[in-house]
């Protein structure tokens, strides 16, 4: 097995932007249902968890990117850091968005499902720089 020639050939940007993908979709589908407001004129809190996950999904491939290219190994690691700690988050904006009045909902164990996935090519992507 061979290293990707270019970094946007690794395994782990290609599932960083499947999961940005995915983060936008369910953030759509999620944002019809959770932008009205409720009959005492209040919007509900979980429309800006729904934005979260594509906030943090987006920053995912830039950094990982950055991490690949990064010449010094401090630098290389805190560029891992921060992907570890956006995963975590958008782990947690997940499971916080599945309690919501939403049929989008529904699609956060996917979404969940493939952040595990992502989590493990990561550690190993990790020990790799």
């Amino acid at each position: 097995m061979t290293a990707p020639l270019h970094s946007s050939e690794s395994l782990l940007y290609k599932k960083a932007i499947d999961i940005f993908m995915l983060s936008h979709n369910i953030s759509m589908y999620l944002s019809q249902d959770l932008s009205h407001l409720s009959h005492d004129g209040k919007e509900d809190n979980n429309i800006y968890f729904s934005g979260d996950i594509v906030q943090q999904s987006v920053s995912l491939a830039p950094h990982i990117l950055k991490a690949e290219q990064e010449l010094f190994s401090d630098k290389k690691y805190k560029h891992a850091t921060l992907v570890k700690q956006l995963t975590n988050k958008l782990y947690r904006n997940c499971k916080r968005l599945e309690s919501c009045n939403s049929n989008g909902k529904d699609y956060l164990p996917i979404l969940r499902s493939e952040l595990k996935k992502f989590k493990k090519l990561q550690k190993t992507w990790s020990l790799t720089l």
